[in-house]
């Protein structure tokens, strides 16, 4: 029995040894959560305005209401529908603020060429440059010259740079600083001043191509206009709409209407260009640190 006990408290006291040592040890970190990422519905909801989405709103509301008391429940879905998409269908093409920024990359580069010539450092040119800077491009040139202040490494900022602008052509200026900023060589300047010049002859490239694909463009948001018009005209009238009053009818009106929305979308989609792919897509270790702050 004496055996037995000594036995049993040899191994209590084994066990206690082992647990105070285990309790010391550092407890391993927890995985990280992984982020739930908005779908694709809420991204889009929380890129509209403010005024847009107090307008869907106020949409939805009065489409609701008017549901209620006419019996035609698709006005829910409707009205929505048309504060969110006639403003896109009838907006000017964004290739004309593409080409405008493109023309401010421009007259920015060989500003900054000319600083350059003048005898200045990379930092302390595109510092100085800002004062020139076109108003198409100064939000994204202020945004370089704060982190260089900001004691930002050079290339990290003209990275960061390169991805405020999000154009092929803000890749190829970015692309030939961030090489300066690497070799420090005199022929910078000369560099970006042949950059400059054949971003002013793809400007005027560009020009031409949109002012073609003005007149398709312009069809386009002349049959949105004209549908629109017809269909509440004959909305009103209480006629034509008459055979879609049952719900099914209500189903299948609205499944027309979206296709025919469709085919607005897809009219407006072939008058449209899609813009070069882009070749500096990364970004350094610090723009990525300070963009997680």
């Amino acid at each position: 029995m004496n055996a037995v006990l000594a036995a049993l408290s040899g191994a209590l006291i084994v066990g206690g040894i082992l647990g105070l040592i285990l309790s010391l040890r550092p407890a391993p970190e927890p995985p990280p959560k992984a982020v739930r990422r908005p779908g694709r519905v809420a991204s889009f909801w929380h890129t509209l305005p403010a005024r847009r989405r107090i307008a869907v709103l106020l949409a939805l509301a009065a489409g609701l209401v008017a549901g209620l008391l006419t019996g035609w429940l698709v006005l829910a879905v409707l009205l929505p529908g048309a504060v969110l998409g006639l403003p896109v269908l009838l907006a000017a093409s964004p290739e004309t603020q593409r080409i405008a920024r493109l023309d401010g990359i421009a007259e920015w580069t060989r500003n900054l060429s000319g600083v350059l010539t003048a005898g200045q450092g990379l930092e302390q040119a595109l510092i100085a440059s800002l004062r020139s800077t076109p108003q198409a491009v100064r939000p994204e040139v202020s945004v370089l010259v704060a982190r260089l202040k900001g004691r930002w490494p050079t290339e990290a900022a003209l990275r960061a740079f390169a991805a405020d602008i999000d154009d092929a052509t803000g890749d190829l200026v970015a692309a030939a600083l961030i090489l300066g900023a690497r070799k420090r060589g005199p022929g910078l300047a000369a560099v970006l001043t042949g950059l400059a010049e054949s971003t002013a002859a793809d400007v005027r490239a560009r020009r031409q191509i949109e002012a073609d694909r003005a007149k398709p463009r312009a069809t386009a948001r002349w049959v949105t206009i004209l549908s629109a018009g017809v269909l509440a005209v004959l909305a009103l009238s209480g006629q034509f709409l008459a055979p879609y009053a049952s719900p099914i009818g209500q189903a299948v009106l609205l499944v027309l209407l979206g296709c025919y929305a469709g085919c607005l979308v897809w009219m407006r989609r072939m008058a449209a260009a899609p813009p070069p792919p882009r070749f500096l897509t990364g970004r350094s270790e610090f723009a990525k640190a300070e963009a997680r702050r």
